[in-house]
């Protein structure tokens, strides 16, 4: 039986792929039937930290994400209608028009997050027959029943065989305290067993044949058939909010035990929530925000648009298995961090090299590595950067010097650990990116006038101009060498 881990604390030290030099990874993905919010956001950018580390470090990284269109069901997965089913008849539409819609717009948000795409992004529409082949396994082991139509885990036979609720810490007078009367709960033999397989009502209009009726999956079932699929029946790495520790990922392992004889997962990842007033955000309590409302600023809960980036670095300046609250106040205070780094590499790169260095950046490597090897301790990782803006800020203001090695060894390590590992586009400047590179001409016209005037003792010109730029929202700075500004 595999070890279940539910961190890589000390990655490089206790990390072992179970197969040299590659690693499988699964991550839980979306279900497609409405715009990505930032409870969506925060899932994909741990596991994109994560695949980028890992290949940072030399594996050869399967990356499985799925997407969910089919048998994701209300609460317990067990009884309400498909909220795809529900949209598509809501608008009128194909079920594969709304998953096609919204997985696109999907795409387009997580691109703009800079979020790499996985290797494999399967369907569970496009799985059916291989779903219906692992429920059959579970039949043919004996701890799953028939019952009207409907297949059912027997979860109290199982748990005579198998440690159930090992990865929640739960047992089953625990979850029958906990469970909710539902209709149908009679077709069950406990009111803890999950569905397999559905049976569909006559109003349903996703469904599929299967020898024991015309039906769809139920919802754990898509990930445990799609991970062995593609990553084999033993895997690495799999990852999701925590809100999936229970119940999907622990009837994920009842699921794999019960087909296969053994656990599938060698490591379970789970990043935490983020929160608005102190209550998780998503669809199910209608306090999300979608990210299409961030980049536009469109809600009334946000003071202005936020670019991709500032949103990236807000979810990456916490450790990902901590709560994040949000606010409209934290986002800007992460728009002025990541403005900060923004400036600073944008330095770096103009930063010329002397015959010394008179400046500290030794270590910053090390320090970087050793928080990434720390359970992906990304927001030391930026408090590492941040100290070394200090010395790169003293350069470019004339006050000390760095000599060629260690210069290119800093932007080096800017390189690697900022844009490559942690994903952020330093070159950028934030929400309204593109507009403003088209008046970036304008704006230095503008500035270099100021300066002219400012050489010639015109005070009046040179602070209108200032003071202007100042009240639109740009940050003017002057330097040695002329100005620089900002949003």
């Amino acid at each position: 039986m595999l070890e279940i881990y539910n961190s890589l604390t000390r990655l490089k030290e206790t990390f072992k792929p179970l197969h040299e030099g590659h690693v499988g990874m699964y991550v839980c993905g979306p279900t497609v039937y409405g715009d990505a919010h930032l409870g969506h956001a925060r899932p994909a950018i741990t596991f994109d930290l994560l695949y980028r580390y890992l290949q940072y470090l030399g594996y050869k990284v399967r990356y499985v994400r799925n997407i969910t269109d089919v048998g994701h069901l209300e609460h317990d997965a067990d009884e309400g209608e498909d909220k795809i089913a529900k949209k598509a008849r809501l608008e009128q539409l194909e079920p594969m028009e709304v998953v096609q819609f919204y997985t696109n717009r999907y795409h387009r948000d997580m691109a703009a997050l800079n979020v790499l795409p996985p290797s494999i992004e399967p369907h569970a529409s496009g799985h059916i027959i291989e779903q219906i082949a692992f429920v059959q396994k579970i039949l043919d082991r004996g701890y799953a029943y028939v019952s009207n139509g409907s297949v059912y885990m027997d979860v109290e036979k199982y748990a005579k065989d198998y440690p159930y609720g090992k990865l929640s810490g739960r047992n089953l007078n625990d979850i029958v305290t906990e469970t909710r009367e539902l209709d149908g709960q009679d077709e069950k033999k406990h009111s803890y067993d999950f569905a397999l397989w559905k049976k569909a009502a006559p109003e349903h209009i996703m469904h599929w044949p299967s020898p024991w009726s015309e039906g769809f999956p139920g919802w754990h079932m898509e990930c445990s058939t799609m991970g062995t699929k593609y990553l084999g029946e033993k895997f690495d790495i799999h990852g999701g909010g925590l809100d999936l520790i229970f119940p999907h990922h622990e009837a994920e392992i009842a699921q794999s035990c019960a087909a296969l004889g053994h656990e599938s997962v060698h490591y379970w990842m789970h990043n935490n929530m983020i929160t608005i007033a102190g209550k998780k955000m998503g669809k199910s309590y209608n306090n999300f925000i979608t990210l299409e409302q961030f980049f536009s600023g469109n809600h009334p809960l946000l003071s202005k648009p936020f670019g991709p980036m500032v949103i990236r670095f807000f979810i990456l300046q916490a450790h990902y298995r901590s709560t994040v609250d949000f606010s409209s106040e934290a986002l800007e205070a992460a728009e002025k961090g990541l403005q900060r780094m923004q400036e600073a590499y944008a330095r770096l790169l103009k930063l010329q090299a002397a015959k010394e260095t008179t400046v500290e950046v030794a270590g910053l490597r090390q320090r970087c590595q050793e928080a990434m090897d720390d359970d992906l301790n990304s927001p030391f990782v930026i408090a590492a950067l941040f100290d070394s803006v200090k010395a790169i800020n003293t350069v470019h203001d004339g006050k000390g010097t760095i000599n060629e090695a260690d210069l290119k060894e800093l932007k080096d390590v800017w390189q690697t650990f900022a844009i490559d590992i942690l994903g952020l586009r330093l070159e950028e400047q934030g929400a309204g990116d593109e507009k403003l590179k088209a008046f970036g001409g304008a704006i230095d016209l503008l500035l270099s006038i100021r300066l002219q005037a400012k050489q010639n003792k015109d005070w009046a010109t040179s602070d209108k101009i200032r003071n202007e730029l100042t009240a639109l929202g740009f940050q003017i700075k002057d330097t040695k060498d002329g100005f620089e500004w900002s949003i």
